[in-house]
């Protein structure tokens, strides 16, 4: 039995229109894809080179010097302005602090010149200078004698301190001569003293030598530098005014004063006190030092 002659059958034209209709969707999917990607090249290298323009297109060093100027609104909005705004201040930021770091090291090195160059070197605790001298109560002459040339100041100075390791009295590279703390290297001290003023009523005593105790006195305490200058230079003094009854037993006083000069090197301080006679060298109560401060 034969087939009879004639066209396609419908299976046969549906399974080529379907053949086709892929071959038509993978071809368009393609140039798609191959459109699409040159675009985003494109578009990406378009971006890359707008961004260098950004630091590019104007004098960055003119741009940072007048970061503070060409605000606006306008700019503001525009992105490859915020770039370079926020570089700028990024750059000025680094800027500010190496520059503090290089004035800080250039000061640095510049104190360490002069200090060696003035002949003192950097202090450290082994050559501190410092002294603390207390009275002793063990020595009857501790006071000098009543001097009423001006030429070594007012008062009685205060020559016999106890300057050993007794108590609390030290002294660090500084030198005690005759009452006086002899000082060893220009600079800033902070000078302080204390004097005990004590009467107590002696039934012994000379009735007019009583008389003068009780009536009104200026208890005064001086502190004095000494130089090439002929005459001492007062630097501190202070004062109290004390009236003592004839039915007290004993009066008590204290003055103390303290502050912070510049001495040079040789220069000699002491203290002097008026009303000598009075004077109590208790070693808690009567003290007198000075320390270097810078």
């Amino acid at each position: 039995m034969m087939l009879p002659a004639g066209g396609p059958s419908p299976a046969q034209t549906c399974g080529a229109v379907l053949v086709s209709a892929v071959l038509l969707q993978s071809v368009c999917v393609a140039v798609t894809f191959l459109y699409f990607t040159n675009e985003l090249r494109q578009l990406r290298d378009t971006y890359s080179k707008s961004g260098i323009a950004c630091l590019t297109g104007e004098e960055i060093g003119d741009f940072i010097q007048n970061l503070d100027l060409i605000e606006s609104e306008d700019r503001a909005a525009d992105p490859c302005w915020q770039v370079k705004w926020h570089l700028g201040k990024l750059i000025k930021k680094m800027m500010a602090r190496s520059y503090e770091e290089n004035i800080s090291a250039v000061n640095a090195e510049r104190a360490l010149t002069l200090s060696h160059t003035e002949g003192q070197p950097p202090r450290s605790p082994g050559n501190r200078i410092a002294a603390h001298l207390t009275g002793n109560s063990n020595r009857k002459n501790s006071l000098s004698p009543r001097n009423s040339s001006p030429r070594r100041g007012n008062g009685q100075k205060i020559s016999n301190w106890e300057s050993s390791r007794k108590g609390h009295s030290f002294l660090y590279n500084v030198e005690l001569r005759n009452g006086e703390l002899v000082i060893p290297q220009t600079g800033f001290y902070y000078i302080y003293s204390q004097t005990y003023f004590r009467f107590r009523e002696n039934e012994n005593e000379d009735s007019d030598l009583l008389a003068q105790i009780r009536n009104p006195k200026q208890l005064v305490q001086y502190v004095y530098k000494v130089t090439n200058y002929p005459e001492p230079i007062l630097l501190m003094k202070s004062a109290r005014t004390s009236c003592w009854s004839k039915k007290a037993e004993y009066g008590l006083y204290s003055i103390y004063q303290g502050g912070v000069f510049q001495l040079k090197r040789e220069d000699r301080i002491f203290v002097s006190v008026s009303n000598g006679d009075i004077v109590d060298m208790d070693k808690e109560a009567s003290f007198f030092g000075a320390f270097m401060i810078g």
